[in-house]
């Protein structure tokens, strides 16, 4: 009897690759299309599930639609507007994997009777179920899969993990797949094309206040709303003037107030220690290593560092060398060589 597989289909052309693999490998394998966002005239999901419809005919595999946005709004959305009135940087992305596509997917896809589950994530399990990088260190998405139950990863299967992405577009071109010359998709799925601001602002509303020189302690501007700005953001400050570009270095959400410093070399900018909660171990505690490295951004190349300091829920690191644009909110992922350690929530830089 066939093992049967539930590829969780985007309407992109990794996961119709993905989907073409796991038929050409022998596994029984269902299409679904996780509807995560009410209707929407900036979300593109109607267009990508006919792209998933499509593929599905061209491949003969049966394949279906499922609403999640209920889910979606309260596991993800809620706490990315939670997060942002806190001033944090929050990524949705990987909430959106570890509360949606590996628990309310999975166990929706357990219930078809589903052996597996797969997705078109650049990522590999190992043997004994570790989460390991994709093969293509331009497309790795270890990152965004760091707060995954360890125990999910048994019973996932990533067809294209092994494999490049100028691979799986050859190939799907090869295979004539309508997903063939398809853009990736960027940005925060459920703001789609709109301005982030303005966005964000129909549900946190915005307020102005001070831009303060960190150094002079002077107002050089105004923001529209401390929300809106990261760590380290250089584009759409406005401020004027002579001399380095303007970056910020700091909040405080009490006072409203957003620190800015001149040019990308300001010590305010860097920093080489963190603190992260909301730890999820992907090996056991003991089987960490003192030294490894660690990523505070999704493609940042893998930094040295060193644990001082970890727990069941949190851990702080010290960096070799100080890292820019530390950012609350972010997650911090640790690794050991290919291997995805885990990760957590940055909390504190110092």
């Amino acid at each position: 009897m066939k093992n049967k597989v539930v590829l969780g289909m985007s309407g992109g052309v990794d996961s119709s690759v993905a989907a073409y693999l796991l038929k050409s490998q022998g596994y029984e394998v269902t299409g679904l299309f996780m509807k995560n966002w009410d209707d929407d005239p900036s979300c593109p999901q109607t267009a990508d599930f006919e792209d998933v419809l499509r593929v599905a005919e061209e491949l003969d595999i049966p394949c279906h639609s499922i609403n999640f946005a209920s889910e979606y709004k309260d596991l993800v959305f809620k706490s990315f507007l939670e997060d942002l009135k806190k001033g944090l940087t929050p990524n949705p992305d990987i909430l959106c994997n570890k509360y949606i596509k590996f628990d309310v997917f999975y166990h929706y896809a357990k219930t078809l009777g589903a052996d597996f589950i797969a997705t078109g994530h650049y990522a590999q399990v190992g043997s004994l179920g570790t989460l390991i990088k994709g093969a293509d260190p331009l497309k790795d998405q270890s990152y965004f899969l760091h707060q995954v139950d360890k125990s999910v990863f048994k019973e996932v299967l990533f067809p294209i993990g092994h494999m490049e992405k100028t691979a799986v577009r050859t190939l799907a071109k090869e295979l004539k797949l309508s997903t063939a010359t398809k853009k990736d998709s960027t940005g925060i799925c459920f703001i789609g094309k709109r301005d982030f601001k303005e966005f964000t602002a129909g549900y946190l509303g915005y307020q102005k206040g001070a831009m303060v020189c960190i150094n002079t302690k002077k107002r050089v501007g105004q923001h529209q709303g401390a929300a809106f700005y990261t760590l380290g953001q250089r584009k759409g400050l406005g401020i004027g003037g002579e001399g380095e570009a303007w970056f910020v270095v700091d909040k405080d959400m009490e006072t409203n107030t957003l620190f800015v410093a001149q040019g990308e070399d300001h010590p305010g900018l860097y920093h080489s220690c963190l603190t992260a909660h909301d730890l999820n171990l992907l090996v056991d505690i003991k089987d960490l290593p003192k030294k490894l490295t660690a990523k505070i951004r999704y493609r940042q190349e893998d930094q040295s560092c060193e644990l001082i300091e970890i727990s069941e829920t949190c851990f702080t690191l010290k960096f070799d060398n100080p890292q820019k644009a530390i950012t609350m909110g972010q997650s911090c992922v640790l690794y050991d060589g290919t291997v995805c350690l885990g990760g957590g929530t940055i909390v504190k830089r110092f």
